[in-house]
């Protein structure tokens, strides 16, 4: 475990000690879960960007490909 420094602002960490007091936890083990939710928060966020940008990536080929299929399935119906 590495130990680290951090400056809050008082009313956030009056708050923070509030609540670590009425739900029996330590600050440490406290601060320790909200950034981990808080990392959870953003890996999904960059994912979602990520996918997005893909997504939009491999539209046009998408397409491309939906429209070949459709001709194969307009040439099969036709021939039967």
């Amino acid at each position: 475990m590495k130990i680290l420094s951090l400056k809050l602002n008082e009313d956030i960490l009056q708050e923070t000690d509030r609540v670590v007091k009425s739900i029996h936890i330590s600050r440490n083990a406290y601060i320790n879960h909200a950034l981990n939710l808080y990392n959870q928060l953003n890996r999904r966020r960059i994912l979602k960007k990520k996918l997005a940008l893909e997504s939009k990536a491999t539209a046009h080929a998408s397409l491309e490909v939906l429209a070949e299929m459709e001709r194969l399935n307009d040439s099969l119906t036709y021939e039967n």
